[in-house]
């Protein structure tokens, strides 16, 4: 074995095991606790089992949702019981070992950029479409970071003025405190939250992604709209070799093909815009972008 990931979720802990080949070689799936000591212990244990499983210590990488202040070392989450507490270093010291913490949109991109739809391409986004927003870049299979560690939380950037006005559109409170995130309006609750304001009926994701009706489909319209100028902007600030999408929402039929055409039109001027593409890894993806960061970080030791 080469390394272990551990993809830490607000319903379940899978821990998997990769060789050399970066194939999964076992795994093992807890439910995540909802208090705070049972899931220091809980992960601590599956680092515990990874290590026996694998018959020696290897790294180990954590993907997780939320994120983690560096002036602080406590984390900020919003399905996991651990907002305010230092769960990386509590987790390496009930495990008696250092770990590799990341957020598991981040971990996505790595995943894709070595060893799935990006592994082509030098400079790999990724854009997490799901309950929340979110994602990562990396540059020769390797994670862009900084100073505050927010870089990613594109979910955040503001909602297109121009589009909340044209459709006449409530501005709505993000979970993170502020007005008008992109979040509100492109994630699973904000596709749904868009469909209401559009009909004035309620509207389930699953009935907006199936544009079966005049409504529906004028709904999925404005939402692809809505995502193609936060993929417009990302290019122009980044200008990615390609950007390849995770989450729920991804698995939509026809996203890449409605998400290339909308953001064509949002593209400044004539110029064309990178490759939309759909991430590889299936649920593999979080632990393996974790285990191979655990990896790298070993190797610069």
């Amino acid at each position: 074995m080469i390394a272990a990931g551990i993809d830490l979720g607000g319903t379940k802990i899978e821990a998997q095991l990769f060789d050399e080949d970066w194939q999964v070689m076992d795994r093992k799936r807890v439910e995540t606790p909802k208090e705070y000591p049972a899931l220091v212990t809980a992960i601590a244990d599956l680092i515990g089992w990874s290590e026996a499983a694998a018959g020696s210590r290897l790294p180990v990488g954590i993907g997780a949702a939320g994120l983690l202040n560096p002036a602080t070392g406590k984390a900020l989450t919003a399905n996991i019981c651990a907002t305010g507490k230092p769960l990386p270093y509590d987790i390496a010291e009930a495990a008696g070992r250092p770990v590799t913490y990341i957020n598991d949109c981040r971990a996505l991109a790595l995943s894709e950029a070595v060893f799935g739809a990006g592994r082509d391409h030098r400079t790999v986004m990724s854009l997490i479409l799901g309950t929340g927003i979110g994602g990562g870049l990396a540059v020769d299979r390797t994670l862009m970071t900084g100073p505050t560690l927010t870089g990613g939380e594109y979910g955040h950037c503001a909602a297109p003025a121009g589009l909340v006005a044209e459709h006449a559109l409530p501005v709505y409170r993000c979970g993170c405190g502020r007005m008008a995130c992109a979040e509100t309006y492109i994630a699973g609750p904000g596709m749904a939250r868009m469909g209401e304001a559009l009909t004035g009926r309620p509207l389930t994701t699953h009935q907006i992604a199936a544009r079966d009706t005049a409504d529906t489909a004028r709904v999925w319209s404005v939402w692809c709209d809505f995502t193609a100028d936060l993929l417009r902007n990302l290019i122009l600030t980044v200008d990615p070799d390609i950007i390849v999408l995770g989450g729920g929402l991804s698995t939509i039929d026809g996203v890449v093909e409605d998400l290339t055409e909308a953001t064509l039109r949002a593209q400044i001027g004539d110029f064309t815009i990178p490759p939309i593409a759909l991430a590889q890894g299936g649920d593999a993806s979080g632990a393996r972008g974790a285990g191979y960061a655990a990896w790298q970080e070993a190797q610069h030791v």
